[in-house]
């Protein structure tokens, strides 16, 4: 299935879609507090998606039971908001969500500290939003797709960590999982050439210790296979002549952030 290119009208409403997005994540960021339950996480998440007139995408998305991933610690993605499941102060949360606007979808996650966290936690959140900045040097139209994949590894091996392989990022644009697939770790070939107006959704997922994962029996939740701790990091990128365009922060981030890569 060939990836899509988005036309400009498209390309504005995927921008809006973004904009929300990154919103809510700021917004949702500072109402996590130790003792509120991951429950309480994404029920406050859902309301501030829908306040912006959105849908959430992940709520029934394949079966998936809540609008927020709300990953702790060692889990590395969808986690499932859970009622008993309380957060507490040194804990790091993943929060990973999209939204629906007219149609289109924007993805995104962040990993945020709870209280006050140790060093190493602090140092790997940091770590796993710089491997996506790396990577961003080679989003741009005529570069190639894989250069992103092998800068994300590159940056985060050069510390230690594992580069979680079982899951990858994607396109995205009318469907949350588009082609192609883009994993964040260093590939054999360099991948397809990247046009103007494709879109993709590009997450680094970073470990402490090793890269392996395993899957929980609730069918969704991949924790790190040694107990260590993991961090997320994802934007929707629009690739254009002059780089990414991050499509899901919101305004005021959206030009500094798009300098960023070249500091890395």
């Amino acid at each position: 299935m060939p990836v899509s290119i988005k036309s400009a009208k498209e390309i504005e409403l995927m921008r809006t879609a973004g904009r929300i997005l990154g919103r809510v994540h700021n917004e949702l960021a500072r109402e996590i507090v130790p003792g509120m339950s991951t429950l309480d996480i994404d029920r406050i998440g859902e309301d501030l998606i829908r306040s912006y007139g959105c849908i959430p995408s992940f709520l029934n998305y394949e079966g998936f039971p809540a609008s927020v991933c709300v990953s702790v610690n060692d889990e590395v993605v969808h986690g499932i908001p859970e009622k008993e499941r309380r957060i507490k102060e040194g804990d790091i949360v993943s929060l990973d969500m999209g939204v629906i606007y007219k149609g289109y979808q924007s993805d995104a996650a962040r990993t945020v500290g709870v209280g006050r966290i140790s060093q190493q936690a602090a140092d790997l959140i940091e770590r796993t939003k710089l491997s996506f900045f790396a990577g961003m040097q080679y989003a741009k139209a005529g570069g190639r797709l894989f250069d992103i994949s092998a800068a994300i590894g590159d940056y985060a091996h050069q510390f230690g960590y594992g580069v979680v392989r079982d899951l990858v990022g994607h396109g995205i644009g009318r469907n949350m999982h588009e082609p192609p697939e883009i994993p964040n770790y260093r590939q054999r070939f360099r991948g397809m050439r990247l046009r103007e107006g494709m879109t993709f959704a590009v997450e680094p997922m970073i470990n402490t210790g090793t890269w392996r994962v395993n899957w929980s029996d609730n069918g969704w939740t991949v924790t790190t296979a040694d107990g260590s701790l993991s961090a997320h990091y994802e934007n929707t990128i629009l690739i254009t002549p002059n780089g990414p365009e991050l499509l899901s922060v919101t305004e005021e981030e959206a030009e500094n952030l798009s300098h960023m890569y070249l500091a890395v």
